[in-house]
């Protein structure tokens, strides 16, 4: 069975006998069930009965009614309630608005609002870059989203995505203090989305583009930077690719290898793919082959859109022909960005000596990281059960941060390979080993040492 995860937490408030056996009873069903018992709450205390909540870590939605049924079968015990703790936390949303003014009086309203603001609009109408350090347009990105490739779930619509996007504007706020707002888009026409962000953009100091399918998204971008005076960002492009150089550097490190010798594999071709071959390149990868369903991608294929044809043009630079598995033996690194269980583990050992493998599809990787590290010096996943967690949190709340500050206008390689040094150097060389490569997602270093150099690599470019 899976390991049980807090995604699947579950509170159940059973009635037992008050017994001095009854707690017992019920953490052994659990155990049994094979959930993982977190807590055990007396909630209720009557001369013959105790209400209790069980609160554990299911696998999945099957396994937490299994949980519950396990206990239903305890000796006197009958459920009240089952709470699927992950929905709890989403009640109502996971965001706010707080005015950051007071709003106590006449003097307040006078000067917040009506008549004081006029004069706040006519300097900003006189000077519209005045905009930036006299509304909230200084701090706040929009998280956009069409919904069209949603954390692995796929083209599931934008009411669908609010959830994920309300769950990123909450990391913008804990891990960097940049305001960012959902904005989930009921169309997936290229056009019309690029004509909404370009209206609404003057609100915002940037634009984080969010699970939007390529190659569409590939479009979008390009168009809204060549568009907008603020910084357009896409996430599952750069913020993954920032944050695998970095993954990157510090496994080096530890088999003492160079970006300049390696040669590198990459599975999958989409927005992930395509922005970590253009970060490794410009960082001086001369060796990258990246494969598609079909193999390794050469110029000699067809009917690609240009963004795979730019991949075809700049990759494989040795023409190597053949599957993933040809194509991996003897390479020193491995990045996936694919689907789940592409490779085995004795796909790995057919790698060069203390090779890197970075599986990142999630949540089942492309090749299980157990059987990958029998062969590997270097692994690391998307997921958090394993060491080296590759988690674009590292990477995307710093790199806002350090954009708004500069008030900078666009985004270049310069800046993210900046972050992607920041990240890395984030674990100190003492710190470094095989199974710490990035720093913990919730190191408070991290976003504004990633902060400080991207604001200096903008203002410097």
């Amino acid at each position: 069975m899976a390991t049980p995860s807090p995604g699947y937490a579950i509170t159940v408030r059973v009635e037992a006998p008050s017994s001095s056996t009854a707690t017992s009873g019920l953490a052994a069903a659990v155990s049994a069930a094979g959930g993982a018992l977190t807590a055990l709450d007396v909630v209720e205390s009557f001369a013959d009965r105790l209400v209790v909540d069980v609160t554990c870590d299911a696998v999945d939605s099957d396994h937490a009614e299994s949980i519950t049924k396990a206990l239903t079968q305890v000796d006197g015990v009958t459920v009240r309630k089952v709470s699927d703790r992950t929905f709890l936390i989403h009640l109502g949303g996971k965001l706010e608005v707080n005015p950051k003014v007071p709003l106590k009086h006449r003097d307040d309203l006078s000067r917040a609002y009506t008549p004081g603001v006029a004069r706040v609009c006519l300097a900003i109408a006189e000077n519209p870059e005045d905009a930036r350090r006299l509304t909230i347009k200084r701090n706040t990105v929009a998280v956009v989203t069409d919904g069209s490739a949603v954390l692995g779930l796929g083209n599931i619509g934008p009411a669908a995505a609010l959830p994920v996007m309300e769950g990123k504007a909450a990391l913008f706020k804990q891990f960097a203090g940049v305001d960012a707002w959902p904005v989930c888009l009921d169309t997936q026409d290229t056009d019309e989305i690029v004509s909404i962000v370009r209206a609404l953009a003057p609100v915002y100091g940037g634009i984080n583009l969010e699970d939007i399918a390529a190659p569409r998204c590939f479009e979008i971008e390009a168009r809204l930077r060549e568009l907008l005076d603020i910084p357009v960002f896409h996430d599952d492009q750069h913020g993954t690719a920032i944050v695998v150089l970095a993954a990157l550097y510090n496994a080096l490190r530890v088999v003492g290898k160079s970006l300049d010798s390696v040669r590198v594999v990459v599975s999958g071709v989409g927005a992930a793919g395509h922005a970590i071959i253009r970060l490794l390149a410009a960082q001086g990868v001369t060796d990258i082959v990246a494969c598609d369903r079909r193999g390794a991608v050469n110029p000699d294929g067809e009917g690609r859109d240009q963004f795979r044809r730019w991949i075809a043009q700049n990759t494989n630079p040795r023409g190597v022909t053949g599957s993933l598995r040809e194509v991996l033996a003897g390479a020193d690194v491995f990045i996936g960005v694919s689907g789940p269980n592409l490779l085995t583990g004795a796909d790995i050992a057919t790698m060069a000596d203390d090779a890197i493998v970075f599986a990142l599809a999630n949540p089942d990787p492309e090749v299980d990281p157990i059987g990958a590290r029998e062969h590997a010096a270097v692994v690391a996943t998307g997921r958090s059960d394993f060491p080296n967690q590759i988690n674009n949190v590292l990477a995307f709340p710093g790199f806002f941060r350090g954009m708004l500050d500069a008030g900078a206008h666009r985004i270049t390689d310069a800046v993210m390979l900046a972050a992607a040094r920041a990240i890395a150097d984030s674990v100190r060389p003492a710190q470094v080993n095989a199974s710490y490569i990035v720093p913990s997602v919730f190191d408070p270093e991290v976003a504004p040492a990633v902060a400080a150099a991207v604001k200096q690599a903008a203002q410097s470019g």
